[in-house]
């Protein structure tokens, strides 16, 4: 199946010389986990124009240092885009502020979290008995990187995903096309630890020192992608 990719965000210039594009990033991803899907890349994030979601298969909405609040010129068209896609019952991934802009265009309540940023790799918790997670996953450990939240999901979705940091990391939708998630399975450790530093004057240096600790929790991206795959290959 193809897999068309909105790439609304790019990898920060400080660390473009030493890191692939997100582009890349997820093509290795789902080269790993997701047999049989073949990535299609839309650069929304440099002017491209949206493709008609009714002739897609499936569209993945991907990372983006923006807010849904920032007045670009592509976030309202990505908005109708994510809507026209809903109606017609295309497959659609979100992560990060593919997550939060879904929600946003749905109905949902998005903003920058009082919170403050989440760095790291953090610990979710499971819904039980969810079709596209592995039985017996109660807990996930995946890296973040993020300050803007999804506060409250829209009407018409479920919580997959979830912690005491961020209680709707994950979101899969009514009508079955739809599964959203805060934190990046795509990330490799390398590149979540560079993120980790990027933020060193915004963040005190006991929060630095914490989410480069909780890097040491074993990742289980792969489990995610997995759910990935199997949500856009069912």
């Amino acid at each position: 199946m193809n897999l068309t990719i909105l790439e609304t965000g790019l990898v920060p210039e400080p660390l473009r010389g030493r890191f692939r594009p997100y582009s890349e990033m997820f093509s290795t991803m789902l080269a790993r986990h997701g047999a049989g899907i073949t990535p299609q890349f839309v650069p929304v994030i440099e002017g491209a124009p949206l493709p008609d979601p009714e002739s897609l298969q499936a569209v993945l909405i991907t990372g983006s240092p923006a807010g849904v609040y920032d007045p670009l010129p592509w976030m309202n068209p990505l908005r109708d885009f994510i809507r026209r896609a809903h109606q017609s019952g295309t497959k659609m991934v979100g992560i990060c502020f593919g997550h939060q802009i879904i929600a946003d265009a749905l109905g949902g309540d998005v903003r920058k979290s009082e919170k403050g940023w989440g760095l790291g790799r953090h610990v979710y918790e499971v819904a039980p008995n969810h079709p596209h997670f592995v039985p017996g996953v109660e807990r996930l450990a995946i890296a973040c990187s993020h300050q803007d939240q999804v506060i409250a999901p829209p009407p018409m979705a479920k919580v997959v995903l979830r912690n005491e940091f961020a209680p709707n990391a994950g979101l899969a939708y009514a009508g079955g096309n739809i599964l959203s998630f805060q934190p990046h399975p795509e990330f490799e450790d390398d590149y979540s630890a560079a993120l980790i530093d990027l933020r060193r004057g915004k963040v005190s240096e006991d929060t630095i020192e914490v989410a480069h600790d909780s890097m040491k929790t074993r990742s289980d991206s792969a489990i995610l992608s997995q759910a990935i795959s199997r949500f856009l290959t069912s």
